[in-house]
């Protein structure tokens, strides 16, 4: 036996609570064949957000500097081997060792004990309370993921309700772009935008036919499997499919140059830990930014996987790497029944840059922005643009002068804020795409992710190197932006500057596209 087996402790951060509103019904299968993640420390401490402007890193370097050491992978695989299970592969970039075995086996090596779950129909593995680890190993091990496969997040998707308002109102992608001053003499050539898709997927001939409707054609897209995820479309307009769909038209639309990578993965904490992972350190297909438009309340996730995350976005900054993420659909309660304000993660991590919802106001002939307002439906509408400060995550250098001199607060708690910046959500006059053959109306942050990302695409097109993380600059520059002074998200009411209801504001695309190009 190594010392790896020998005295148990829980693993900090590691604690499962019962979903809500789900029930046990019986214990997991022993002879289950499952995969976990072990996600392991850095070899030397990632960088701090206040060093992320510095020069970027090569993914190799990275890897030398702040990937798993040699020593904690075999000390993982000697914990492996001495309890029957099999290593799958370690990568050291991500710091990551997968391993495999029956869930009677892993149960006996992290000592938790596997049920089967029931919630509205769906049926998945779960466990209550915390992972044990050996003592030994405590200080090397940051998580482990995949004992529990219960549905993580959901898609910030919204559909607009069959008459409600804005009629048949709706933009395409390139009519969204030039609304908000989106170059139109770049197209995001030689870059690589990735799309993360927790569920859901598309039939490339009807992409195509999309497309072709839109009048555009792509170079190309590439799907990416993640933990056995895969494109997997169910043929139904109102499923997942409407978020893969969305993502990739946008993404595609806009910068049709662009080789779109899109990373399927399962819709659970190691499926998303893996797949964020995945896209930030392909060293072969190699994205200067990554959309997601998938998440969950703070809450509802482990603090393990809280951490996993946050650090694979510090990854990204030092790499050069750009994460725009949907701030949510929810406003302030982020779909959190407990009457208090909640935020959305992995928005709400300083790497992301958050998304934030607004609706549009139009001069129709010609078209034209006439204004912008919090999207926020009301009760029992569509949605509201999520945001509001982290209960989590401390506000981070660039935010520290956002309200009245000092970070953002939420009474008198101080946090990271979030939005930073926001887009056209409102589906009633939404995002029209093709979806299983079917013409929708979409809005959502979802939209605002992939519309960002593209932005962010046309700029490094004129860079020498990726711009990376990009808040601070926007901070710095926030009159390159349109400031959103009107509405409210719930318990938040929009006000000049920087509000967490839509951030810093919209884009003014061809003045930041300067900016960032360095021009």
């Amino acid at each position: 036996m190594s010392a790896a087996s020998g005295r148990r402790v829980p693993l900090a951060g590691s604690e499962r609570r019962a979903l809500p509103g789900a029930r046990p019904v019986g214990p997991s299968d022993r002879a289950e064949q499952l995969q976990v993640s072990v996600h392991l420390r850095p070899r030397k401490p990632l960088p701090s957000w206040a060093d992320a402007t510095t020069p970027r890193l090569t993914r190799a370097r990275f890897a030398e500097l702040h990937g798993a050491a040699v020593e904690d992978v075999a000390r993982v695989s000697a914990f492996a081997t001495d309890h029957g299970l099999r290593v799958d592969a370690a990568h050291a970039a991500r710091r990551t060792v997968v391993l495999s075995g029956s869930a009677q086996a892993l149960s006996r090596a992290f000592d938790v004990e596997l049920q089967r779950w029931e919630r509205d129909g769906t049926s998945f593995r779960g466990r209550l309370g915390p992972v044990h680890v050996p003592a030994a190993l405590a200080d090397a091990i940051e998580g482990v993921f995949g004992l529990d496969d219960r549905p993580q997040v959901r898609s910030r998707i919204a559909r607009r309700a069959r008459g409600g308002a804005g009629g048949d109102e709706s933009l395409t992608p390139a009519q969204v772009a030039a609304l908000y001053d989106f170059p139109r003499h770049l197209d995001g050539g030689g870059q690589t935008v990735a799309l993360l898709q927790l569920g859901g997927g598309y039939r490339r001939a009807e992409l195509e036919s999309a497309f072709a409707a839109l009048g555009v054609r792509p170079r190309r897209s590439i799907d990416v499997s993640v933990d056995g995820g895969s494109n997997t479309p169910s043929g139904h307009p109102h499923s997942d499919d409407a978020e893969v769909q969305l993502d990739v038209e946008v993404a595609g639309s806009i910068v049709p140059g662009a080789t779109l990578a899109v990373y399927f993965a399962p819709n659970t904490e190691r499926g998303f830990l893996d797949g964020v992972s995945a896209a930030v350190h392909d060293a072969v297909l190699r994205p200067s930014v990554l959309s997601i438009s998938w998440g969950a309340a703070e809450p509802a996730w482990t603090l393990q996987a809280l951490r996993a995350i946050d650090g694979v976005l510090r990854d990204a900054a030092a790499l050069g790497v750009t994460v725009c993420v949907a701030a949510g659909d929810s406003g302030s309660g982020d779909d959190v029944h407990d009457h208090r304000p909640h935020v959305d993660f992995p928005a709400s991590s300083p790497g992301a840059l958050a998304c934030g919802g607004t609706r549009l106001h139009l001069h129709r002939s010609p078209l034209s922005l006439a204004g912008e307002e919090v999207w926020n439906d009301g009760p029992g509408g569509a949605g509201a643009g999520g945001g509001g400060v982290s209960a989590v995550f401390a506000a981070p250098p660039w935010q520290a002068a956002c309200e009245q001199g000092g970070p953002p607060r939420s009474g008198d708690r101080p946090g990271r804020g979030l939005p930073d910046v926001a887009g056209s959500a409102d589906p009633a006059a939404g995002w029209r795409v093709q979806v299983d053959g079917a013409e929708q109306v979409l809005g959502g942050t979802s939209a605002v992710a992939p519309l960002w990302a593209a932005l962010v695409a046309m700029a490094n097109q004129r860079r020498e190197t990726p711009v990376g993380l990009l808040a601070p600059l926007l901070y710095e520059h926030a009159s390159l932006l349109r400031d959103v002074t009107e509405g409210r998200n719930g318990a938040y009411t929009a006000r000049p500057g920087w509000d967490p209801c839509t951030g810093l504001g919209t884009p003014r695309g061809d003045r930041l596209v300067r900016l960032l190009s360095g021009a």
